[in-house]
C-alpha cells in the first residue's frame, strides 16, 4: 500500500506542478506577449476577463501543486525529501507573488478597463509582467524538481 500511495502522490505532484508551470509558461510566452502588441483598451478588457476565469483555476492548481509536493516530501527520504520540500516552497512562492504582486495590479487593471489608465500605466504593467515571470520561473523550477524526485524514486535500490 505504501508504494502505491507514494506512486499516486508522485503522479499527482508531477501532474499538478506540470499543469501550473505549463499554464504560467503559456501565459508568459503567448498571452503576455500578445498583450504587448494590442491596443491598451483591448489588453485591459481581455486581461480583466481572463483574470475572472483564471482565479479559481489557478488557485486550485497552486493549492494542489503545493499540497502534493508537500505530501511527496513527507513520503520521501534523503535528497528526494529535500527537493520535494523545495518544490513545495517554490509553489508557495508562486502563490505569494501572485497574491501580493499580480492580484493587486489586476484590481487596478479592472478599474482602468471601465475608466482610463493612469499616466504611469506602462510602468505598472511592466511590474505585472515582472511578477508574472517570477511566478512562472518558480513554478517551472518546482516542476523540474518534482521530475527529479520522481526519477530518483524510480531508481532501484
Amino acid at each position: 500500500m505504501s508504494k502505491l500511495r507514494s506512486e499516486l502522490v508522485t503522479g499527482v505532484a508531477l501532474l499538478s506542478t506540470g499543469l501550473l508551470a505549463g499554464a504560467f509558461g503559456y501565459g508568459v510566452v503567448n498571452v503576455a506577449a500578445t498583450f504587448d502588441v494590442v491596443p491598451l483598451d483591448v489588453r485591459l478588457t481581455f486581461h480583466t476577463a481572463l483574470m475572472q476565469r483564471n482565479g479559481v483555476v489557478m488557485q486550485t492548481a497552486m493549492a494542489l501543486a503545493a499540497i502534493s509536493s508537500l505530501a511527496l516530501a513527507a513520503l520521501s527520504r534523503g535528497r528526494p525529501r529535500q527537493l520535494a520540500g523545495v518544490a513545495a516552497a517554490l509553489v508557495v512562492t508562486s502563490f505569494l507573488v501572485t497574491r501580493f504582486g499580480n492580484v493587486p495590479i489586476n484590481g487596478r487593471i479592472k478599474v482602468w478597463a471601465v475608466t482610463s489608465a493612469p499616466a504611469d500605466h506602462a510602468a505598472i504593467l511592466d511590474q505585472w509582467e515582472s511578477y508574472n515571470v517570477i511566478r512562472t520561473v518558480a513554478a517551472l523550477a518546482a516542476f523540474v524538481l518534482v521530475i527529479a524526485v520522481s526519477r530518483m524514486k524510480s531508481q532501484p535500490g
